[in-house]
């Protein structure tokens, strides 16, 4: 009796750098990977969608402004509306914000800099299918590496973002403690990762992809893929 394991496609546009860590992050949460290309809205089959970072198109007019009107991203748009889970990390994250699947902006950060260090993080919620492998209240440990990961919001979205509680992660210090000194961009309430009022598309600035093999420390970030696979 053969086991056929979940298919996640993996989106790649030109300036696409960390498709191939998502490749690997998937299949060693259990899925197969399948590289699907922004010029295609053939989501092949996929039963879950994975859209890693990068620079995509060069990250001309705003990050990930470009992307958001590939033609992927129609087929992205249909698969999140029909319920299929979707993960967007760091410039997927910000297609997503870009392609109005999650609410709000990303502004450059406030140092005017590329930020690549590694941070802790919240979980503020275990609720959803994509979080359902961690706990509420926990921190984490997982890299960032971006020079927009500045989240804003008008003062009425952030307001509804917190009513619906929305926020899946926010930057904190190593005791869980939400400080301005642990916030390495800017966002507004500490923003790091938002999830749709559905439940089943997740974006996230940190590297989920970045720590999942015990080789490079602990992997935090598996729970995350784990995750999306067993929601595919």
């Amino acid at each position: 009796m053969s086991f056929r394991r979940p298919r996640i496609g993996v989106v790649r546009f030109p300036g696409s750098n960390r498709d191939q860590d998502a490749i690997r992050a998937v299949e060693l949460a259990g899925g197969e990977a399948v590289p699907i290309w922004h010029e295609s809205e053939d989501l092949l089959g996929v039963t879950g969608l994975f859209i890693p970072g990068g620079f995509s198109y060069g990250d001309y007019l705003r990050a990930g402004a470009m992307a958001a009107h590939s033609p992927v991203m129609r087929a992205v748009r249909r698969h999140a509306q029909a319920g299929g889970p979707v993960l967007g990390v760091c410039n997927g994250f910000q297609i997503l914000l870009e392609a109005g699947l999650l609410p709000g902006a990303m502004l450059p950060n406030r140092t005017l800099r590329f930020v690549h260090k590694e941070v802790h993080l919240r979980v503020e919620r275990d609720d959803t299918p994509l979080l359902s492998r961690l706990r509420k209240g926990e921190v984490l440990q997982l890299p960032i590496a971006h020079k927009e990961g500045n989240w804003f919001a008008p003062a009425e979205v952030l307001e509804e973002v917190e009513r619906k509680g929305l926020v899946a992660l926010r930057y904190c210090n190593p005791q869980g403690e939400v400080v301005e000194e642990a916030n390495p961009n800017g966002a507004l309430h500490a923003v790091a990762a938002l999830v749709n009022p559905e439940g089943n598309v997740l974006g996230m600035m940190p590297h989920p992809e970045c720590r999942v093999d015990p080789l490079l420390g602990e992997p935090a970030g598996l729970p995350f893929l784990r995750a999306l696979v067993e929601a595919s």
